[in-house]
């Protein structure tokens, strides 16, 4: 690992923890699971329903435009690039992100199939509310699936995701940064990285 990537993870991580919204005080934990139930609820009707995988991926890319803050995510995910990205590049950034995120996410949750998440919890946590469900799989043990929810851009949306301890947002960042440093800082190359990942 280069120098530079050092530094880099080393940003992510600290950042990671003060860039996404704090939550307002509007949002309650009911609301926040709420949410999680109806969103954990179409999550578990696409894994049951036999489709292909590329089926099974576009339910899940309309799955996160509802349900989750791409833009905040997107933002977070390309961290202090973003402010010398033009305005077109951030928007075919965050049109590539949720295309990029979908599709990874996506097949991640097609390894549940034949299994189910179960929402079990909710806690207010630094920057929103923390729903912790969990995900019951045939020939394995239980883990733990939790969504942060914040109404910072106006309304009740997940800003961040744990897969048995995965920070999605930490990952993002480290996995953006080392695209971003592969294409030399050149942003419309990682776009184009994005897009066929």
């Amino acid at each position: 690992m280069t120098l530079a990537m050092n530094r880099r993870a080393f940003v992510a991580l600290a950042a990671a923890s003060v860039a996404l919204p704090r939550a307002a005080l509007a949002l309650d934990t009911a609301s926040a699971q709420g949410l999680v139930d109806a969103l954990v609820a179409e999550i578990n009707t696409v894994i049951a329903s036999g489709k292909s995988e590329s089926a099974m991926i576009a339910d899940f890319e309309s799955i996160f435009d509802r349900y989750a803050d791409v833009d905040i995510i997107a933002r977070t995910a390309l961290g202090n690039d973003w402010r010398r990205a033009t305005e077109s590049q951030r928007r075919q950034f965050v049109t590539a992100f949720r295309g990029y995120i979908s599709r990874k996410y996506g097949r991640r949750f097609r390894e549940f199939i034949g299994g189910r998440i179960e929402v079990k919890e909710a806690v207010t946590v630094p920057n929103g509310i923390e729903v912790r469900s969990m995900a019951v799989l045939q020939g394995q043990a239980p883990f733990e699936v939790s969504f942060v929810i914040s109404d910072g851009s106006g309304k009740p949306l997940f800003i961040n995701m744990f897969i048995e301890g995965i920070n999605m947002i930490t990952s993002e960042r480290t996995e953006v940064g080392a695209m971003l440093d592969r294409r030399r800082g050149d942003i419309d190359g990682l776009i184009a990285d994005l897009q066929n990942a």
